[in-house]
């Protein structure tokens, strides 16, 4: 399945703050994964193989480092045993760096919203505004995402433009 997602991610060190304003918004409460990322090596794009206890899939994504809302093309593939995929993978692809976080999802409408504390970088925000099947124009998408941003007092100071797994591999280097 191929998706495009308006998204933002933000350093957040008020959890509690941004998850009552997020429940203000009848959001719906899917559950606190455990997620392990692995991150493989490729010419182009990132691709990664997400465990969880909740969300179990292969990704593919193009998207520009860039502060702000930045658009996404997501491939994204479903697999009920990651384990098996990780193996085949390993065996062909070279290991860029492995994410481990804690991930509490939301959802407000087609808005899936991501409070995550990231093994050795701290505690993140994300907004995703996600498309499924052409439904938005890519302003209305922009707009969702900047709307979530006011409400939850997202700053410009607070915005990112790496991914986590960039930010791993920035602080080997520096190490």
């Amino acid at each position: 399945m191929s998706v495009r997602i308006r998204e933002i991610k933000a350093v957040c060190q008020n959890h509690e703050e941004v998850r009552t304003i997020i429940l203000s918004l009848n959001a719906r409460y899917i559950g606190c994964d455990h997620q392990i990322d692995h991150y493989f090596k490729v010419r182009r794009g990132r691709l990664k193989l997400r465990n969880g206890s909740i969300e179990k899939n292969l990704i593919y994504y193009q998207r520009p480092d860039q502060k702000g809302p930045k658009l996404s093309q997501v491939g994204l593939y479903s697999t009920p045993e990651p384990e098996k995929l990780d193996t085949l993978l390993s065996a062909a692809l070279d290991t860029l760096v492995i994410v481990d976080k804690q991930r509490e999802i939301y959802f407000v409408d087609n808005v899936k919203i991501h409070l995550d504390r990231v093994k050795d970088l701290g505690s993140f925000l994300e907004i995703e505004a996600i498309d499924e099947d052409d439904r938005f124009s890519d302003g209305e998408l922009l707009h969702q995402c900047q709307q979530l941003m006011d409400l939850l007092k997202i700053t410009p100071d607070d915005l990112i433009s790496d991914s986590y797994s960039d930010m791993l591999l920035k602080m080997r280097t520096t190490s």
